[in-house]
């Protein structure tokens, strides 16, 4: 069932978002141009910049199901504590208005996690901390619509545990600037037993990258944007 709420973000943590959504425009706009076919693609490109960056219709909103999740996942909060991302970092301030060490210091924000891993398969999904894991089993929830100062707008899919570990997270909310059914490249995802409070965070947004990639991998996609 779809469920649609169009939330505003309080003032308090606009300063977050806008920033965040501000990098998320930024690294669009920089990805390297496929010139095949550009004139046929060339709307259709733009059309998926501006639902990135978070201007859409509410028409063009579609369920999505867990499986566009699937795999196993790695966390890249350990690689910007140990210096892997530092040159991400730099990239960002070449092209931004902060320095490397700002940015360094607001992703750690952002991404901080202590869950260095994650396995979806089919409706269930596993938490790994080290070596130790919980598991939930997890059904589709709806999403909901949330509308930030700046006027653009994000989508966060959720999923609420059906069965599972006690210490699995009631409710999962997938974010990554998609709003209709594709395969996730990356995400970022918020959890916890609190589905509205939830929907309040947008400074701690723990990110996952396929866990087959290696780290200079993940720091050229990260480049690439």
């Amino acid at each position: 069932m779809k469920t649609t709420i169009t939330r505003h973000v309080g003032a308090m943590a606009i300063g977050a978002m806008t920033l965040f959504a501000v990098e998320a425009q930024a690294e669009q706009s920089a990805k390297p141009a496929d010139h095949t076919h550009a004139h046929d693609h060339s709307h259709g490109d733009d059309l998926q910049k501006q639902i990135y960056n978070g201007y859409f219709e509410d028409s063009q909103i579609a369920d999505r199901p867990l499986s566009d999740w699937e795999g196993s996942w790695q966390s890249v909060f350990p690689l910007l504590m140990n210096g892997t991302l530092d040159p991400v970092m730099s990239h960002k301030a070449d092209h931004g208005t902060k320095t490397a060490a700002d940015y360094k210091a607001y992703y750690e924000i952002g991404y901080k996690t202590d869950v260095d891993r994650i396995v979806i398969n089919g409706d269930q999904v596993s938490f790994y901390t080290g070596d130790t894991a919980v598991t939930g089993t997890y059904a589709s929830d709806g999403f909901e619509v949330l509308t930030y100062k700046k006027g653009n707008r994000g989508v966060r899919f959720i999923f609420a545990k059906t069965a599972g570990d006690a210490d699995a997270p009631g409710f999962i909310q997938f974010s990554d600037h998609g709003i209709a059914p594709r395969k996730a490249d990356h995400y970022h995802l918020y959890w916890g037993d609190d589905r509205a409070a939830l929907l309040e965070e947008v400074t701690n947004w723990p990110t996952y990258y396929p866990a087959a990639l290696s780290a200079d991998q993940i720091v050229h996609e990260m480049m690439a944007h």
